[in-house]
Order: C-alpha cells, then structure tokens, then sequence
C-alpha cells in the first residue's frame, strides 16, 4: 500500500462525494466529474489550484497542520476522515515513526498481559474482547467465546473478525445485517491502514481478503474509515436467538494500537435474557455450547 497512492485515492474519493450543492456552489450544466472539481476544492480550501493538485497526487510530507485542516473542511471531512488525513501526512514525513510505540503491543492470541485479562474476567453480564487494529480477536472473557462461537470454530478465521465477516458463510446467519458489518469492518481496516502502513500482517491480510472476497474488495476501494466507538448492533446466535447489544469500544492506554470492546443488552429485555442463558450455557457447558440452531 504506497503511501502517496494511498493519499491520492483518499482525496479523490472525498471529493469525489461532495457534491456542489452541499458546498453551496452552483451545480452548473456541464459537470464532467461526480462530486466537486479540483479548482472548487482549492477554492474553498484558500489555496492554489496547482498546489491542491499537487497534494491529491499524493505529496503531503511537510505540509502543515493549518493546510490538512483546510483540505478536510472543503472536504467535509468527518473526524474519523480528519485522523486518517493527518495519519497519511505523518507516514509520508516519516513523523509517524515518532508517534508509534517503542514497545510493540501484543498482536497474538493470548498475548495480553495477566492484569487486562483479570478485568476481562471480571466482566460478567456482556461479551468482552481486546482487538488490535487488524480486528485480531487477541483476548477475550469466558461470554465472548460462547458469544463468538462460529467464528472461534472455524480456526481458518484465525480469531479474526475480518475474516470471518468476509470468508465465513457463518457470518451471514450471525450478522442480520450483513452488510453494515461488513461495511465497518472495512472502514476500521482503512482506517489502521492510514494509521499504521508499516504493519506488514495487516498488508497480508488486505491482499488475502481482496484476493478471496469481491465484497471486501468493492468496500476496500470506497477509501472510506470509521472509529468504532460506540453503538448498537444486532445479532443472531445459534443458541439463544435474536439479541440487540449496545457496545463500548475503549483504547487501552497501557497497550497503544489496542482496544477492548464490551456488549450488553438493556436491562430485562429478550436480549438481557439472551445473554443470561448463553452465560448459563457458557457455565455449563465450557464455554463450547455446540448449540443447535435456534429458529424463534
């Protein structure tokens, strides 16, 4: 993933999304492009159409924070499009290698340290997992993996939740809304991608998923990045049903590049119930409910 290919496509793509009417330009009759022409975005952004052109062809090392923030709001950058803006110029300065961590956090199943798995241990009423940024599922409580348990059975997933939402036909029935899953899980690759373009195991990952999966492939090329924070989501499990979990996502201060998401359901609704029995079939069972599939 060439970092200057990488920004030209980002800045193409933004653009390519902002029609005039939403910049309050007049949309005219003979428009040859989708969204706003260079000129407009330079316009809007106070600077020369030749030096715009020059940063849509991919050179942003040494621009400044001042000129970034022009570009994203002509752009209509929303925040998680401004980090991953300010990612790119850090990889093409080089002044990203100053902001990522001497110690590289733990990247393995579990690797994460004794103390973050006791407080995954301590969360009993919802799922819990750490990931990293390629959506590796490093660690997790014992509801995770009676939660996860078609995506922890199939060990060509490699406990990664990318995989298994594109390589996976099981992700079909898990997900009911499948293609907002897959969607988000493209967005937060792009977003690590901008992020960390070093990381030669998520470059591997990109390759395989867009070597093995049309559907990744499309979404990959929409360069659009997401910060998964928080939410609501619908599921359906094999054992317990339908469930509507809202999730917290929360970046680990003490391990830079993860993140421990945690779900759970409204007090005293059918999904609370859910949880309740797969917990209980978690409890009885090892954690391995070998479910049959529930149809109400």
């Amino acid at each position: 993933m060439d970092n200057r290919a990488e920004v030209r496509e980002f800045l193409t793509s933004r653009r390519a999304k902002i029609t005039p009417e939403r910049a309050d330009l007049p949309a005219g009759s003979r428009r040859r492009v989708p969204g706003l022409r260079r000129s407009e975005v330079a316009a809007l952004a106070d600077m020369s159409v030749e030096y715009y052109a020059k940063l849509e062809r991919g050179h942003l090392a040494g621009v400044s924070p001042a000129v970034l923030e022009a570009v994203a709001r002509a752009l209509q950058l929303d925040d998680a499009e401004r980090a991953h803006l300010l990612h790119l110029a850090q990889a093409a300065d080089g002044s990203d290698a100053l902001s990522r961590p001497r110690r590289r956090p733990a990247s393995r199943p579990g690797s994460v340290h004794r103390s973050l798995r006791w407080t995954l241990d301590a969360i009993t009423a919802g799922p819990a997992v750490v990931c990293n940024g390629r959506m590796d599922i490093l660690a997790g409580n014992p509801l995770a993996d009676a939660f996860y348990a078609d995506l922890l059975a199939n060990p060509d997933n490699q406990r990664n939740l990318a995989r298994f939402n594109f390589l996976d036909p099981a992700s079909r029935r898990f997900y009911p809304d499948w293609e907002l899953f897959g969607d988000m899980a493209v967005a937060i690759l792009r977003r690590e991608a901008g992020r960390d373009p070093h990381d030669k195991d998520l470059h591997d990952l990109v390759g395989e998923l867009s070597t093995r999966s049309r559907d990744f492939r499309t979404r990959w090329g929409a360069h659009d990045v997401r910060r998964h924070g928080t939410g609501s989501k619908r599921f359906h499990h094999a054992a317990v049903g339908d469930l509507t979990l809202a999730y917290e996502t929360l970046d680990l201060a003490a391990e830079p590049g993860l993140s421990m998401t945690v779900y759970t359901a409204e007090p005293g609704s059918p999904s609370d119930e859910g949880l309740r029995l797969l917990a209980s079939l978690a409890a009885t069972e090892g954690a391995d409910p070998a479910p049959r599939h529930h149809t109400g």
